[in-house]
């Protein structure tokens, strides 16, 4: 027995809601700003508030976030659609059947009201509100809502369970069978697949065979039982490795024959549609388009749609897989035979369909059974077994899941994203239909940090990392953000990773597993990356531009204090390539283009790959390098390096070269320095280096604001024609 925690307004209405719920979502909609906020006042704060001030703007909100929204409160009188507009447009889409509305107004005219309640509102509030009334109201709802899902979840859950026994007995009976035949049970399991994958694409294609979801669902279990009749067969004949005689092939048709009268047998169940289209399959499905197939030579669409699917899928699979009386074919191979006429005629609807699977074929078949194969429509209710208005709202939650199911395959295919879920027990990981397309892994790994494919996808250390965050994370901040790489298709690509954490309910909460996704963005990084370096880099050289030198240089100087003054010296020296102007109009600027590129290439040749080489200006270029030596040797060479000729043009020099020497660590004074000595070096003689240490004390006082500076006016002089 625990104390009642103290009196307060509210606040077991407060618990209750929270118990069901935690920040449950109310969509306001009334046109008046007043209104809305009393409204929103006297609910309270335990719920999320989403207002819409008009019918127009209530419609969005509920398109957009669907069941998220647990409760509306609706006026009536509002522009452009009204409260009854927004509840016809709610019947239409089947929302009023999940999310509850209350009707909030000042209109007390019986017909206005009966008219609400026909449209499908659970209460009506008049006004002026009453805050008690108004709360209560609201809670009371929302109560009886979140009964009536979990009521339904309990429900779904039950028949998800029976149909998975259903799927399980079936597969069972099957394998027994192929068992006795010497084959796998994976034969049964690829023809399910792959009959799913026809009749799919088949109902996509033509209207010609009007097939539900249900009816899918019911071909695709029933096609497990095609080859019940072969228990009948003597296994002798069953398994003979080599060719059959005339009579042992008579033996072995009787199985489709067999079959059906196996299932024409059950008394109690016969008239069950299951029983029924597995008796068509059982029977018809060695029968062929062109009538030579047996055991009753029917033709064309004689034959049901549900054995002419299956006739397929079970010529494929046999193909494919090896055989006491054969090695198995190629995927490509067993397809050519079956267009070409070799295993028996088929549709020509349904051969069109095996060519718009057949890339995924291989990838879906041999995969095993797991919970996940079963569709969500096996869970909806039989038209017979229907209560009104409970079960529509169940077929409606049913809808929702199917169409949820399909925007996230739509969405993980078109965003180029493999979306997975993890779980701890068993340790397994499911990932999206379109992962063994990208990264070439099956849909369900079993303890993917140890699979050896896995890991090399994704590389155990990355894994190890991902694994640490997840569980570094808390219930109440799950989500973690990071970037890794992988090996697809044998080259490296950057994947980014969002994954969100489970904990379970306890205290102290239990790591229970992950769900996210990995998007491809080694595509966004490589133009991130071209950006980047068109960005830093002069796009004729490709050496850097002058901003991102000036950068990199400050970063390296460090601040006063920071660096040992001798052991940490840098040179700074500005480039001038004399009489460049001769060169564009001797030869024109596409020559003198290629005299810069020359000339960048030399200057990158002659310093280490850890200098900096910029372009600062037209035909000016900057030098930084660490030097802890005497840096004259060092200037020398490079000078020497880059004097020479470029296709007869000649190739003359001017440099101008400042140290940190005496303690400056300032960039632009370090810079104005080796353009002092630089322009000194060009007034005096061109071709030579200059080091500002060198100057006198009046040249070094030579002023940067005058106009004739190494950077600009010097090169408009007669002499540099």
């Amino acid at each position: 027995m625990g104390t009642e925690p103290p009196a307060s307004p509210g606040w077991k209405e407060k618990a209750i809601i929270t118990s069901l719920n935690e920040k449950q979502t109310i969509l306001i909609v009334d046109d008046s700003m007043l209104n809305r906020a009393l409204l929103a006042d006297m609910i309270g704060d335990a719920y999320r508030i989403v207002e819409a001030e008009d019918g127009k703007q209530a419609v969005a909100a509920l398109q957009k976030e669907g069941t998220g929204i647990s409760l509306v409160l609706l006026d009536y009188v509002m522009p452009q659609m009204n409260g009854f507009d927004v509840l016809e447009v709610m019947n239409r889409n089947g929302w009023i059947k999940d999310i509850p509305v209350i009707m909030v107004s000042a209109e007390s005219d019986a017909a206005y009201i009966e008219r609400a309640y026909e449209l499908g509102v659970t209460d009506f509030i008049n006004r002026p509100y009453d805050v008690n009334i108004v709360r209560r109201r609201v809670m009371n709802t929302l109560m009886l809502y979140q009964k009536q899902r979990t009521l339904m979840g309990m429900v779904a859950d039950q028949v998800y369970e029976r149909e998975k026994s259903n799927n399980l007995m079936v597969y069972i009976l099957s394998h027994i069978v192929e068992f006795r035949n010497g084959e796998s049970g994976m034969h049964v399991l690829n023809v399910q697949a792959m009959t799913e994958m026809i009749l799919t694409h088949l109902v996509r294609l033509t209207d010609q065979y009007p097939l539900t979801a249900e009816d899918i669902s019911l071909i695709t279990m029933a096609s497990s039982l095609h080859d019940i009749g072969k228990i009948a067969i003597p296994e002798e004949v069953l398994n003979k490795p080599g060719r059959f005689t005339d009579e042992e092939f008579a033996i072995m048709k009787t199985h489709s024959a067999v079959g059906s009268d196996m299932l024409d047998n059950l008394e109690l169940y016969k008239d069950e549609k299951l029983v029924k289209v597995a008796r068509e399959i059982c029977r018809w499905h060695h029968e062929r388009y062109d009538g030579r197939g047996y055991p009753d030579g029917l033709v064309g669409d004689e034959i049901p749609i549900s054995a002419q699917v299956v006739a397929l899928a079970d010529v494929y699979d046999a193909l494919t897989s090896a055989r006491v009386y054969k090695p198995p074919f190629s995927h490509e191979e067993a397809l050519r035979m079956i267009r070409d006429g070799e295993c028996g005629s088929f549709n020509p609807l349904i051969l069109e369909c095996l060519t718009a699977v057949a890339d995924d074929l291989e990838s879906r078949l041999n995969r095993g059974v797991t919970g996940r194969e079963i569709s969500v429509e096996s869970l909806r209710v039989v038209d017979s077994a229907r209560d009104a208005g409970e079960a529509e709202a169940s077929s409606r939650t049913l809808e929702l899941l199917d169409y949820e199911r399909m925007k996230y395959h739509f969405f993980a295919s078109m965003s180029n994203e493999v979306q997975f879920e993890y779980t701890v027990e068993p340790p397994m990981i499911v990932l999206s239909d379109w992962s063994d397309r990208k990264l070439g892994l099956p849909e369900i790994v079993m303890d993917p940090y140890h699979d050896e494919a896995f890991c090399a996808v994704f590389g155990a250390e990355n894994l190890q990392e991902l694994f640490r965050r997840l569980r570094a994370t808390t219930a109440e901040e799950p989500l973690i953000d990071m970037e890794m790489e992988a090996t697809v298709g044998g080259e490296t690509r950057w994947l980014h990773v969002l994954a969100r954490a489970l904990w379970s309910d306890e205290n102290p909460p239990t790591y229970l597993g992950s769900l996210g996704k990995f998007v491809d963005i080694d595509d966004r990084q490589a133009e991130l990356h071209d950006l980047q370096f068109k960005a830093y880099h002069d796009p004729l050289t490709e050496v850097v531009n002058g901003a991102f030198a000036r950068k990199v240089i400050t970063e390296r100087l460090g601040a006063e204090g920071e660096c040992d003054r001798h052991d940490d010296r840098h040179v700074l020296i500005v480039c001038d390539l004399d009489f460049f102007k001769q060169a564009n109009d001797a030869h024109g600027h596409q020559f003198g283009d290629r005299v810069l590129q020359h000339f960048a290439d030399r200057l990158r040749d002659s310093v280490r790959s850890d200098d900096v080489v910029a372009r600062v200006g037209g035909d000016e270029f900057l030098l930084c390098m660490g030097c802890s030596v005497d840096p004259r040797p060092l200037v020398e060479r490079i000078h020497r390096s880059l004097e020479g000729e470029f296709e007869g043009f000649p190739l003359s020099v001017s440099m101008g070269v400042a140290a940190t020497d005496g303690g400056v660590r300032d960039y632009d004074e370090l810079f104005r320095r080796a353009d002092v000595a630089l322009y000194h070096k060009k007034r005096d003689g061109r071709g030579g280096y200059v080091f500002y240490d060198d100057l006198s004390d009046q040249e070094r006082a030579f002023s940067l604001d005058e106009p004739c500076t190494a950077l600009s006016g010097i090169d408009r002089n007669d002499s540099d024609q």
